[in-house]
């Protein structure tokens, strides 16, 4: 079993409360979900209004296939993030065989 991680650090520079975070981040997350099939949680900095810290997971057999779903995510990401109300400054991707 092969489980990849993906931390995306996002800045939002128009967000002026956490209301206005929050509505961005969870249209971001949502269509994460629907588009590639993977588990999405904004992990840190709830209480920033203007970082979001998103943490992406997927797990399969094969440790290519997890790479290519991270990278093609992050990738999604950086053309999309938010519909241009955010700016992907950050991603780490970490694979773990087990």
């Amino acid at each position: 079993m092969v489980i990849g991680s993906l931390m995306l650090t996002l800045h939002l520079p128009l967000s002026r409360s956490l209301k206005a975070k929050r509505q961005v981040i969870g249209s971001l997350t949502a269509r994460m979900r629907r588009a590639f099939n993977v588990a999405v949680a904004e992990v840190d900095k709830q209480d920033s209004w203007q970082l979001a810290v998103i943490g992406v997971s997927c797990v399969s057999n094969d440790q290519r296939v997890v790479d290519r779903m991270l990278r093609e995510v992050a990738s999604w990401v950086a053309e999309d993030a938010g519909g241009g109300e955010a700016i992907l400054t950050r991603q780490d991707i970490e694979v773990i065989n087990v």
